[in-house]
């Protein structure tokens, strides 16, 4: 972190009127440290922009192939890995009220049964106990634990999670914790995954993972379904006592609003959208100069870990992210605040000896709207034996758009409305556009570039067995 400007930031009695927050909230001494670290260093004019000048292009990076030679010390050190998944999400944008993760991929199949089912297909294949840890929010804890009951397989004698912190909301006008008596739960939000070293520790999870001779920790998102430990990075990683390892991919034009790998001072380091300075964002979105992309896959060195945690008592020194909103998105008039928040791949820059590794698209398949929900209900993918999602075709899948009408298909219950019999077929869709209300019988296909257009009140039905191709159903 770098200051510039006059700002002389928040004395301590400002920045004890969050603490005191904090503490009233329950939260633990480490996480009111690292808050409070940033929190003075934004007040006093901190950057929180990465510009281009400070940073250095990657232009190669080992790819996933070239370790192959690791497959097997790996597989030996499985028995010393966890799989934690960031599951702090609720799918409010798309329409739920409850984890993310709990969304149906399949059906009666959602994101956490196939989580559940990787990691029970890897300790039968590896013979040992492979812990699955989720880092909830105290939104989604409740009805995840509960879910991951339907598979009594996954108890090995340590907690299936944890729950991260919150932090206060700042008042942009005041520099103060901002107050809704309106609705209270407004002047807290989440700190970003950035998070899930303070709370591996503040929960004790870290303490446990080591005293139960856990070393390596993958971590991933939990809507991210290609997302398993693979055994040549942990082999990789185990052999040359590499402390943290971040995944990444070759990024495509569809990528260039996605965080992306550099060098600063001879290290690693992440730099989000929200990191770019003003006036460089075609710098950032130039993935010709910057070829790489953060998926989100990382794996620690716990070890390492508490080393760092024990030297800093205000956690990880990551890059601060500084998002400006409303504090009711509902009410404009509300007062504008600040979130401040941090990412976990930006940890990568934390670690002396981090490296980068370059990995296949299969291994990033998230899900953020209901259109890359729709893609993955249809046959453009399929659920592997050890329920992974893959791709069918990844260069088609890469190059294919679809773009559903926000009015009819943003929820996931008004896309099950709309696909009642499951999605089309979209192996042979190089586009598929929807406008208006269209309704899907079952067996649709979607061939080359289709695009839909329904400009009346009531819904057009297309019928089962509809081949769909060119300009099909404008009207």
């Amino acid at each position: 972190m770098s200051t510039s400007g006059d700002r002389k930031g928040l004395d301590e009695a400002g920045l004890e009127k969050f603490a005191d927050r904090m503490r009233a909230e329950g939260m633990p001494d480490i996480a009111i440290r690292s808050f409070l670290r940033s929190l003075e260093f934004v007040s006093a004019g901190g950057e929180t922009t990465i510009p281009e000048s400070t940073i250095e292009p990657v232009d190669s990076v080992p790819d996933l192939a070239s370790l192959d030679d690791f497959e097997e010390p790996g597989r030996a050190a499985i028995s010393r890995a966890v799989v934690i998944k960031v599951n702090g999400g609720l799918g409010t944008s798309m329409g739920l009220s409850k984890a993310k993760s709990l969304l149906p991929i399949r059906p009666g199949i959602s994101f956490l049964d196939l989580i559940a089912r990787q990691v029970l297909w890897q300790r039968d294949r590896s013979g040992v106990d492979l812990p699955l840890v989720l880092m909830n929010s105290y939104r989604t804890h409740g009805d995840s634990i509960e879910a991951l009951a339907a598979y009594p397989g996954l108890d090995c004698g340590i907690p299936l999670g944890f729950v991260q912190h919150k932090v206060p909301r700042v008042d942009a006008e005041t520099w103060t914790p901002v107050e809704w008596p309106q609705d209270p739960s407004l002047e807290w939000c989440p700190p970003g995954h950035g998070d899930i070293y303070i709370a591996l520790e503040s929960s004790g999870m870290l303490r446990t993972l080591l005293s139960k001779g856990i070393r390596y920790a993958f971590l991933s998102n939990s809507d991210n379904l290609g997302a398993v430990l693979e055994p040549r990075i942990l082999g990789w990683m185990a052999s040359n006592e590499i402390p943290f390892v971040s995944e990444v991919s070759e990024r495509m034009p569809s990528d260039k609003k996605g965080g992306h790998i550099a060098r600063r001072d001879g290290r690693f380091m992440l730099r989000e959208i929200a990191h770019c300075a003003p006036g460089e964002m075609d710098a950032y979105q130039d993935i010709e100069k910057h070829h790489y992309f953060n998926t989100n896959n990382l794996w620690v060195d716990l070890e390492a870990l508490a080393a760092k945690l024990e030297a800093s008592p205000a956690g990880l020194d990551l890059s601060v992210i500084r998002n400006e909103k409303r504090v009711s998105q509902k009410d404009p008039s509300s007062p504008r605040c600040y979130q401040l928040e941090t990412a976990m791949g930006s940890a990568v820059e934390c670690f002396e000896g981090a490296q980068v590794i370059d990995v296949p698209r299969d291994r990033f398949a998230p899900v953020k709207t209901s259109t890359d929900l729709l893609s993955l209900w249809s046959d453009a993918y399929r659920l592997s034996e050890e329920s992974r999602m893959i791709p069918i075709d990844v260069e088609a899948n890469r190059n294919r758009t679809i773009q559903l009408d926000p009015r009819f298909y943003t929820h996931v219950d008004d896309l099950a409305a709309r696909f009642p019999e499951g999605a089309p077929s979209l192996t042979k869709c190089r586009s598929l556009v929807i406008e208006g209300d269209h309704r899907f019988g079952s067996n649709v296909t979607v061939e080359g570039a289709v695009r839909l257009v329904n400009e009346s009140d009531e819904p057009v039905e297309i019928a089962s067995g509809t081949i769909l191709s060119g300009d099909a159903g404008a009207r």
